[in-house]
This record gives structure tokens, sequence and C-alpha cells, in this order.
């Protein structure tokens, strides 16, 4: 089955982790993904524990769908190569500082004087603008800046981390977004396109009620724990057998069917989410009192039945073997290079008209440098030995 990135090329210009990922998601779906590694290194994600052997067990998904390419951008020469590299595919993705962009030689301009219509889609911790716009970042920044770390926790606790790294990942998908926003552009008016995307802004923009509501009122969202300043009930509640569920009664019709399973009909009387809100202390001690009354599994059954929305809080062991996902295949077994079996998640989506892959599996460090060059730039074996020898590649 033909996919939609099919003879579209990426040259990825990028490390740990948003930038990866917004390539690996091109890849995915057709895309040729060229990865540019440090000789020898490669991405320091290769060295992320847990390790197999002297590699990370999570490369396997990190790195998949990529071809990699050694070149050392502290060597004279190594610019030449990026930029005849650039010559030869459709995208960019890197996320160096601006001003180490610009320092190596291969920032937009140096790009686009090779590539006239080239795509380049560049993350960075705060943007090519403003006066951050050099300050170094990872995803745990951005959180904060972005507010999302401010309204995380208990209400009389800490700020606290979501449990993984979000703007890396909400990054990633944004940027792979907009990598296709470019791609469009660039095909309608043959011109070169530039794709800005921080870290921090796909977060802010996630958070939709975050600065209308401060807007509106004066007010910031404050933490509040798992629970929604705008939704009651809406929180993780623990079951009768030790477990968690989570139980977001978003609509009037949704909480009206939980007033009907609960049989509390006294509670009918909150009939607007304001007046839940209101009541909120109320409201929610009798839906944690009500689930803690049931096990697990025939709780989940009795809300299904309702067509009340409700969920596990599921450890990775429970979703590698829960049956609707396996059933789906969003978890499947791959080899790495060296025959290792790993379970990692499947391209997300399912499609009528084409399927997201998971291969080619990771490559090792620079173990697709001599192919490439070759068949990009035309170097003969002579000219790459001498790259090797001076440490370009």
């Amino acid at each position: 089955m033909s996919q939609p990135l099919a003879g579209v090329t990426v040259l990825d210009l990028s490390t740990i982790l948003a930038g990866p990922l917004t390539a690996t998601l091109l890849g995915e779906f057709g895309a040729d993904v060229i990865k540019v590694e440090q000789p020898g290194t490669g991405d320091p994600a290769r060295r992320y524990p847990p390790l197999d052997g002297d590699t990370s067990a999570s490369w396997a998904l990190l790195g998949r769908t990529k071809r990699s390419v050694t070149i050392d951008l502290h060597r004279s020469g190594a610019a030449d190569v990026v930029r005849r590299l650039a010559r030869e595919v459709d995208i960019v993705v890197t996320n160096f500082r601006p001003e180490t962009l610009r320092r190596f030689g291969v920032d937009f301009e140096d790009l686009r004087a090779y590539r006239p219509d080239l795509v380049m889609v560049h993350v960075t911790a705060f943007g090519r603008t403003g006066p951050y716009a050099d300050r170094p970042g990872f995803a745990r920044v951005a959180e904060g800046f972005a507010g999302l770390t401010y309204r995380t926790g208990t209400p009389d606790g800490p700020p606290t981390f979501a449990g993984y790294p979000v703007a890396d990942g909400v990054t990633g998908i944004y940027a792979a977004f907009a990598a296709l926003l470019a791609l469009r552009q660039r095909d309608l008016t043959g011109e070169a396109q530039l794709a800005d995307i921080p870290l921090y802004e796909p977060l802010l923009r996630m958070m939709e009620d975050f600065v209308v509501d401060y807007s509106a009122t004066g007010d910031s969202v404050q933490r509040q724990g798992n629970r929604n300043p705008h939704i009651s009930p809406n929180d993780l509640y623990r079951t009768r057998d030790g477990h968690w569920v989570a139980i977001p009664a978003s609509t009037d019709r949704m909480w009206e069917r939980l007033v009907e399973v609960m049989d509390a009909p006294d509670l009918a009387i909150h009939r607007s989410m304001g007046s839940r809100i209101e009541h909120r202390a109320e409201v929610e001690a009798r839906v944690a009192a009500f689930v803690g009354e049931h096990d697990l599994a025939p709780l989940l059954a009795r809300l299904d039945a309702a067509g009340i929305a409700a969920g596990p809080v599921n450890s990775a062991e429970q979703v590698c073997a829960d049956p609707h996902i396996r059933e789906r295949g969003s978890i499947v077994a791959v080899e790495d290079a060296h025959g290792r079996r790993r379970l990692v998640q499947a391209p997300a989506g399912r499609f009528s008209g084409f399927e997201g892959r998971t291969g080619p599996s990771a490559p090792e460090v620079g173990e697709h440098t001599a192919e490439i060059l070759h068949e990009l730039l035309g170097l003969t074996g002579q000219e790459i030995d001498d790259l090797r020898d001076r440490g370009v590649v």
C-alpha cells in the first residue's frame, strides 16, 4: 500500500527529542528520513537507560524509519556536506539554537541557497525571535514557561511535572503538522518555507482555557490536583479492589446517566455544570464513595452499559496486555538490527487508503553514511574515505 509521504526526503539534523520525533513521524508515513549524527557517539538518546548492551532500549522506537549518516559539524568541510545534502531533500528538521546554526553555517538562509524551495522545520526552546531566542531549554523548561507546570499538582503542594515530558511529544507532533503545512505552501508557491516552532508554544496553544480565563477573570488557574476547573465530577477515584478509575462527567447528559447508575436522585438537583462546580466537594465525595463500593471490572462494565465515559489508570504492563490495544495493533513487536525483540508503539491512527510503518529498524551509528553520500551526492569511495580521514564523517 502506497504511503502519502513516499517520495519526500527529510534530513533530520536534530537530537533529543522533539526534533527527532518530528522526523520519525514523517518517516512512519513514507518519508525517506536521513538522520545526521555525531561520528562515534550518535544521538545522545542512544544512551538513555535502560541499556541493552550499549544502546538504549528505547532507540528501537526513537530511531526507527531512519537511515544514519555521521557528520561532525565542528569540522571544516562539514557544512558543505550538509548544504549539498539539503539540495537533495525536501525538508530539513533541526533543533540547534539559532546562534549554533549560524555558527555552523547551516541556517535557513545558508541551506536555501542550495535549494531555493527548501522546507525547514526549526524546533527550539523559545523560537527564533524574541529576547530568549538563544536560550537553551528542554521539555521541562518549556512546560514551566508555558504554565503547564504551574497548574499541575495539588492545591497545597508545589508545582509538579507531568509524568512524562509532554512538551517533547506535543511539539514533535505539532512540528510534523507544521512540516506538512510548509510543504503544502511550498508546493503551491514554489518558495522556500521556514517553520519556527518553539517547545512552549504548542503547549500554550493546547491549554485552551489558560489565557482566556485569566483575561476574563484576572485570576490564574491554580493547582487542583486531578480535578478540572471547568468540570465536576472529574477526578480519579479508587475502587474497592485498589485500582483507580477516571470518570469525567463532561456534559450534563453524562452527569444524568451517572446519577442514575449511582441511584442518587438527590444529586439530580445539580443539573448545570455551574451548580456542580459550586458544590464540587459534595459531588466528588459522593462519586468517590460510590466507586469505592465496587471492584474495577464490574464497575467499568456497569458504567459502559450506561453510556458513561470512564476508564482505568493503566501501567505499562496493563497497556501492553489490554485486549483493545492488542486488537487495534496499538502496540507491535519489532526486531532491532541485532534481532532483539521489542514492544513499541505503532503509528497512531488508522487510515482507509494507507498505513503507517514501523520500519526500517533503528540504524546503527553511521550505518548508511557511505550509501547516502554516494546515492545523494555522487561521492566516490575515495572521496568518502578522504572525508573520514579528516574526521568530517
